[in-house]
């Protein structure tokens, strides 16, 4: 057994690719608490039985990937300047964006936007979460973070895995609760204690730090959810392998039961109407009720499959019987 944040972790559970079986069933997928349209309306489906790792994959695990293999990263790439056309190529460095509030509060003094929140950083990846000078040393059983998409799908197929449909994230992360409004229940702190990492205090200048973390924590720090899942809210944002449209759940919900979703063909984001989308699931260490509120169990986010940040990570899921996955 392993000690972390109070808790005694299984060493099976912080054990490379440590699979949990996940029982086939129905749900209501999406959030009428929310207050986002893109998790309306709430619609029936009903998800086939799958494995799903216990844990977001961890520092550890992908530097023993990376290692391996020799895969590089896209945080460790520098960007084509085809697709930056308007920014000289001296500046197309390799980097990630990083939380960095307090840079920005003091070059502008107020933060009004989330843009404001961020800062590219060179050097910034997996093995430098905050930058060129900083290591994951302390920090392996941390969730990998810099980690777009496309290093996601890479890891997971290495393993002969895939990433979690958005249906299959939801499924799981409610561990066969109904009707929820979190991934434990409907009260934030069942007898005072927290049950996932995210912001306290006042977003985005000051983390009081209640649950103990002001960045990432290491995986299962926090209680399991019924199915025996942890960091399913929380921690860092986690890739679906599902295209994001705002309308998907009505086009859903116009078939009845839906068995299995795959989600769209295609994506489209009115926010960013030429920019790709691909569904995230859970929120992260940055998610409060005060600011961002899609750590709820229903709710939906969604990030360009080429970018990633300091709050982005994943778990691989796996056929119990073979399926074919577009």
């Amino acid at each position: 057994m392993t000690l972390v944040a109070g808790l005694c972790i299984p060493e099976s559970l912080l054990a490379s690719n440590n699979l949990i079986s996940i029982p086939g069933g129905r749900f209501k997928m999406g959030c009428k608490s929310c207050g986002l349209s893109d998790a309306l309306p709430v619609h029936e489906v009903e998800v086939s039985s799958f494995l799903l790792q216990s844990t977001p994959v961890t520092n550890e695990e992908f530097r023993k990937f990376t290692g391996d293999t020799g895969y590089v990263s896209g945080a460790e790439t520098s960007p084509d300047p085809s697709e930056y056309p308007n920014i000289p190529a001296n500046l197309l460095v390799p980097g990630s964006a990083v939380f960095t509030p307090e840079k920005t509060v003091a070059k502008a003094g107020i933060l009004t936007r989330p843009l404001d929140w961020w800062s590219y950083i060179p050097g910034a990846s997996w093995k430098h979460p905050e930058g060129a000078k900083s290591t994951t040393s302390g920090r392996e059983t941390h969730p990998a973070v810099h980690v777009n998409f496309n290093d996601a799908v890479a890891y997971c197929r290495h393993f002969n895995m895939r990433l979690p449909t958005e249906a299959e994230f939801e499924y799981a992360a409610r561990g066969g609760l109904e009707g929820k409004k979190y991934a434990w229940g409907d009260t934030l702190k069942p007898n005072g204690r927290w049950m996932a990492n995210t912001w306290q205090g006042s977003f985005p200048r000051q983390n009081s730090k209640q649950d103990g973390y002001a960045g990432t924590s290491p995986v299962g720090s926090f209680p399991p959810n019924g199915f025996g899942l942890y960091d399913m809210a929380g921690n860092v944002w986690q890739w679906t392998s599902d295209w994001y449209r705002p309308d998907t759940y009505r086009e859903d919900a116009r078939r009845g039961v839906v068995k299995d979703p795959r989600g769209p063909d295609s994506s489209y984001d009115p926010a960013e109407s030429g920019t790709l989308k691909k569904v995230q699931r859970g929120g992260s260490f940055l998610c409060s009720d005060e600011y961002c509120t899609r750590y709820l169990v229903g709710s939906r986010g969604k990030g360009e499959p080429g970018s990633a940040g300091s709050n982005t990570g994943f778990r691989c899921a796996k056929d119990h019987h073979q399926r074919r996955h577009g």
